[in-house]
């Protein structure tokens, strides 16, 4: 079981430096993340007391809500993907407060991005949050601008979702 949780974290380490660094999470990245969740079901050990049915109820949930917001291009297909995924490995039980947690580390990022860019005090901030140029990037043809690494939220807020429930 620790094997799994040491996993875990790194698969949520992995989603949040690639986010951050790239603003899209790669389906590689997402679908490894989905068989070790398999696997730990499988294997009857999954790490937060969650069956096939919690895990399975979970990830459709989450893929199933962040589908509208990617359906109205409002976020990336990458986050929505991840979110299943994620789902796989907490449940529906889990993924509601590590939602709340990221959603309101993705408004604080995206306050702060507005704020900076309205008073330019710190212009490297500023493009740090707003994150890498999409025009020099091969393989992104839709051109959206995509400032909030939502996945990345998630990704931190479910390691510190997965600590918590640990200790408690």
């Amino acid at each position: 079981m620790m094997a799994f949780a040491s996993t875990y974290l790194l698969w949520l380490i992995a989603v949040a430096v690639y986010d951050f660094r790239e603003r899209r999470v790669p389906n590689w990245l997402v679908l490894a993340g989905a068989i070790l969740a398999l696997a730990t079901l499988a294997f009857g050990s999954p790490l937060f007391d969650n069956g096939w049915r919690s895990s399975l109820f979970g990830a459709a949930i989450g893929f199933g809500c962040l589908l509208v917001f990617y359906a109205r291009g409002l976020m990336g297909a990458g986050d929505v993907k991840f979110t299943g995924a994620l789902g796989l490995w907490v449940g529906l039980s889990g993924l509601v407060p590590i939602w709340i947690i990221a959603s309101l580390m993705a408004g604080a990022h995206s306050f702060l991005w507005l704020a900076l860019k309205r008073w330019p005090f710190f212009p490297r901030l500023t493009l740090m949050l707003a994150g890498p140029s999409r025009t020099s990037q091969p393989g992104v043809s839709d051109g959206r601008l995509r400032i909030i690494p939502y996945a990345a939220y998630l990704a931190l807020a479910a390691a510190a979702w997965m600590v918590w429930e640990r200790q408690s």
